[in-house]
């Protein structure tokens, strides 16, 4: 499991739209966001800038993935 942070979400709809935005991007699985920790957590592989461009294009900062 990577997890990617995720800075500016404040509610059930951040996470909502983080969670959508990731599912989009082809060959990431069993997405999980975590609103308190300001993480998102995915398993897969996909290119570390299609993950960050996703959390971005919605608003939001996409930081490390680990």
């Amino acid at each position: 499991m990577k997890t990617i942070e995720v800075g500016g979400m404040h509610c059930g709809n951040c996470v909502n739209s983080v969670t959508k935005a990731l599912s989009a991007v082809p060959g990431l699985t069993n997405i999980s966001v975590d609103l308190q920790k300001g993480l998102a957590s995915f398993e897969g592989d996909a290119p570390a800038d299609a993950i960050k461009e996703a959390v971005d294009k919605i608003g939001f900062v996409a930081g490390n993935i680990k």
